[in-house]
């Protein structure tokens, strides 16, 4: 790798103090690549003193590290990129210099730091999931060729970018080196905000690794959770199963107009498996048809952060609250649906409405459930004929509910 063409991208949050001496020693080690911020939300005077140094600044919501280099990725030019920590002191032209994909900073010294269970278990990962050994797996000091970022981005979300990266770098067959630097940054204590730090990271970077991944909307790189519904809720368990299959390997149909003429797909599996599973665990015709509506609805609302669990809150308050662990498992999932920092992906919205479906069909006999039927096949025929998230993004009350609690 060589500097012309580098960018220069620093993850910063609530960094105000640091920012200015790690964008200023950048721009001298490197004074013809362009030196970008990606802040993640601070709070404080970050973007503007990082301006003030002489970094072009993308403003963010506060979303995650992970999250921050994906967008900030996009506003970047096309070649070599240098990913660097905004607490940073040292010389990173060794790492940019390295004729290698993907080049990661050694720290010569270690200060501070844990008891070392994340790192560890990030180099666990690694060696499972990327057949290689390695003994700096958490550097946020990377150089990447152009191969490597193609490879590479979007990156997953939060604190298990890095070991993520690593894994993807691997597995494309990327050529993957470390390089001994003597660099200092920030430790993490052994306090209690450093123990609440590492227990982040270790969430993060098993989600990134373990989880199955999708991009969502705006094009962020998130874990999909929603098949735990399915562990929660064990009687929705082949929903999720089903959905979690189209998550992972669905072509591009959508609708049952669409899933019918594409022949054998994971979304006709869905639409023949739900309906017999409810048909079974009903007992009753009506009952099917009332569940796998239900079901498919709900698929239709997740289209953006948090509006499938925002309905599912509402129909279980119109339900008596309930089934409760369903209820307490959307309140938990919520906050990380709505900042995108999960996604629920078919197997949550499928279980989530077939939950509300077996409820619906507990408590509805003759007229009600007739009803419900009915609201519900009209839901579904809007949404072959328009996008429903069109129709809630331009009815004026629907809008102001729906972007509730949602990033801009």
């Amino acid at each position: 790798m060589t500097e012309p063409g580098l960018t220069v991208l620093v993850a910063a949050r609530d960094e105000e103090r640091r920012i200015g001496r790690t964008v200023a020693a950048l721009r001298e080690a490197f004074p013809e690549a362009d030196v970008v911020v990606a802040d993640d939300g601070s709070r404080d005077g970050t973007a503007s003193v990082a301006a003030d140094a002489g970094a072009r600044v993308v403003p963010l919501p506060r979303r995650g590290k992970g999250q921050a280099l994906t967008l900030a990725e996009r506003e970047c030019r096309e070649g070599s990129l240098l990913l660097c920590d905004a607490d940073l002191v040292g010389d990173l032209r060794p790492l940019v210099e390295t004729d290698t994909d993907l080049a990661v900073a050694r720290f010569e010294r270690r200060a501070g730091g844990g008891i070392g269970l994340a790192k560890g278990v990030a180099r666990a990962l690694i060696e499972r999931r990327g057949g290689r050994v390695v003994e700096e797996p958490l550097s946020g000091q990377r150089a990447l060729s152009p191969a490597a970022r193609a490879a590479v981005f979007p990156v997953a979300a939060g604190f298990g970018v890095e070991t993520r990266m690593t894994i993807d770098a691997l597995r494309a067959g990327l050529d993957v080196r470390e390089v001994e630097l003597d660099l200092e940054h920030r430790a993490t204590g052994r306090d209690l905000a450093g123990f609440v730090h590492r227990g982040r990271q270790l969430r993060d970077l098993l989600l990134a690794t373990l989880a199955p991944q999708a991009v969502n909307f705006r094009g962020l790189r998130l874990p999909l959770v929603g098949a735990v519904v399915g562990v929660v809720v064990p009687s929705v368990a082949p929903v999720a199963a089903v959905g979690l299959a189209d998550d992972l390997w669905s072509g591009p149909e959508r609708g049952f107009r669409a899933h019918l003429r594409g022949g054998a797909t994971t979304g006709t599996l869905k639409l023949v498996v739900i309906p017999l599973w409810a048909l079974w665990r009903t007992r009753s015709v009506s009952g099917a048809v009332l569940v796998s509506l239900s079901a498919n609805v709900w698929n239709q609302l997740d289209t953006r952060p948090g509006r499938a669990l925002k309905a599912f809150l509402i129909g279980s308050v119109l339900l008596g609250g309930r089934p409760r662990r369903a209820v307490a498992l959307a309140v938990l999932l919520a906050p990380y649906d709505l900042r995108e920092m999960t996604m629920l992906g078919d197997a949550g919205s499928n279980a989530f409405g077939a939950v509300l479906g077996l409820e619906s069909v507990r408590r509805f006999t003759g007229l009600r459930r007739a009803s419900a039927i009915g609201a519900l096949a009209a839901v579904t025929f809007l949404g072959e004929q328009r996008s429903l998230g069109s129709f809630i993004e331009t009815t004026p009350g629907l809008r102001t509910l729906d972007s509730l609690g949602r990033q801009p």
